[in-house]
């Protein structure tokens, strides 16, 4: 079945980002900064909590540095 959800994903894969899809030793992603959990669960969330979980993903990133 295809997402059919207007919130696209912040993953990063096919854009060249040498850490597309690799968790770090805390279970985060080290390119677009989503908990292991919150990649997992990604195709079911409902519009608001994809909103809500891409914006603690940017918060980690900016946190990180990265």
């Amino acid at each position: 079945m295809p997402d059919e959800s207007q919130v696209t994903s912040p993953c990063r894969g096919g854009t060249g980002h040498p850490y597309a899809c690799t968790l770090g030793a805390d279970d985060v992603c080290q390119g677009c900064g989503r908990t292991r959990d919150e990649i997992v669960a990604w195709r079911t969330l409902p519009d608001d909590e994809r909103r809500r979980v891409k914006e603690r993903a940017a918060a980690r990133v900016e946190e990180n540095g990265a």
